[in-house]
């Protein structure tokens, strides 16, 4: 038996090496990473194979360290991820000199990779992609080999979202009114088959109406963080959301998308005490307008930002004392190249104070990436369609990551999704 015991041990020792002879630290500064998106998801294979993880919040670029294995820098090298192996003598200096009150920065432990749920429609019955555009979260979850389980609304419905940590909310239009896309594409096959499914969706569920299938939706995600779930919402799906939950009870939707008119009091009839982020905004009313509300700063060309001043700062917080949006806000810049989308950025003007603003075009009075907190649970909203496609269309291209391993803008994704992993610490009073 002790024979039996000792082999058991040897072969654990022979996958993962010495224990705690040394640490792997994947550098995240400018220049020292050749794949800053993939090193998220060395580090998330890691903490799936139940080994613990630092991040080390403003320390070279946020990097991430581990235990040194054979196993994990065969992955990092068949990956394509830097990586540096340093004794355990450096590391507890490392660890040290991060302790020091007088400098910026803090290391988080990162305890168990959280599963992870991106709400999509996915593909149809061929294999087809059901909507003829891509989405950042999975097209980033993909190429950093991050695994992830595809839910919608009867998943959402069937109370399945209490099996996750993370969701992601795909480019969606939870108000009913099909992405507003009914002057430039109600004749094309993709539409109205998008329609019909959802149509045949809702009653399936239920429900008379797209939109009251869409309400339910929300207010099941909006259990889902308020229990202690995090959240995340790109393009549409951020003030869709919002609007979706101010207008409970009220038809927004015009005839042409629900087949009866929508209420001429709506406006007046808004609870803005029901969102997450926004307050004080109006509808767009007029059915056939690109627009939802004026939330979004508005389509190219009516928003005013030449191309080449199109950026966005990230703001610099404690931290000591403020790791959640530290942790949100990890890059090897300060400085992120804007991109569009249906939904682009947000009128700092909408916003409710308990929205923090993440990132921001300061002299547009633009904020891109905000966030905040429900209940027990996280929100994070995050403008635009494609951080390396400037201005993505209907029926472009994927965009190929590999073109793209060390982006920015990408980059600020991956941190909320290992965001959940990091062990909670209480706030310093």
């Amino acid at each position: 038996m002790i024979k039996k015991w000792l082999v058991v041990l040897g072969l654990i020792g022979a996958v993962l090496g010495p224990v705690k002879a040394a640490y792997m630290l994947l550098p995240m500064e400018p220049g020292k990473q050749k794949d800053h998106l993939k090193a998220y998801g060395i580090t998330f294979w890691v903490l799936n194979n139940g080994i613990e993880a630092w991040w080390l919040l403003n320390y070279r670029g946020g990097s991430f360290a581990f235990q040194h294995s054979k196993a994990f820098e065969r992955e990092c090298l068949t990956r394509g991820v830097s990586f540096e192996i340093i004794p355990d003598a450096q590391f507890n200096g490392i660890l040290n000199q991060i302790a020091d009150p007088e400098v910026n920065m803090e290391a988080m432990k990162l305890e168990k990779a959280p599963k992870i749920a991106v709400y999509t429609p996915d593909t149809d019955s061929k294999g087809e992609r059901i909507q003829p555009w891509d989405d950042a979260v999975t097209l980033v979850l993909t190429y950093a080999e991050i695994p992830y389980d595809v839910i919608y609304d009867r998943e959402v419905m069937a109370d399945k979202l209490a099996q996750y940590d993370w969701l992601h909310l795909h480019h969606e239009d939870f108000t009913g009114q099909y992405g507003r896309f009914y002057r430039s594409f109600s004749s094309y096959a993709w539409y109205r088959e998008n329609q019909r499914r959802s149509e045949e969706l809702a009653r399936s569920l239920g429900f008379n109406k797209v939109s009251e299938a869409k309400l339910a939706v929300v207010k099941k995600i909006r259990e889902f963080v308020g229990g202690g779930g995090f959240m995340f919402a790109m393009c549409s799906a951020t003030d869709t959301y919002d609007i979706a939950l101010a207008a409970d009870g009220i038809d927004i939707c015009a005839e042409i998308y629900d087949g009866d008119a929508a209420d001429p009091n709506a406006q007046a009839k808004l609870d803005f005490s029901k969102t997450f982020a926004f307050k004080n905004f109006n509808l767009v009313r007029n059915p056939l307008e690109y627009e939802f509300s004026n939330i979004d700063v508005g389509q190219f060309p009516g928003r005013d930002v030449p191309t080449d001043q199109d950026y966005f700062s990230l703001f610099d917080f404690s931290a000591k004392w403020d790791p959640v949006p530290t942790m949100l806000t990890q890059c090897h810049t300060r400085t992120v190249k804007g991109f569009m989308g249906q939904t682009t950025a947000f009128r700092k003007q909408y916003l409710k104070t308990n929205a923090l603003i993440l990132g921001e075009n300061k002299a547009h009075a633009e904020a891109r990436y905000i966030h905040g907190i429900f209940g027990k649970g996280f929100w994070t909203f995050y403008g635009g369609h494609d951080p390396e496609d400037y201005r993505h269309l209907v029926n472009d291209p994927e965009t190929d990551l590999s073109l793209h391993p060390n982006s920015p803008g990408y980059r600020l994704i991956l941190n909320n999704i290992l965001f959940p992993a990091a062990k909670k610490k209480e706030r310093k009073t």
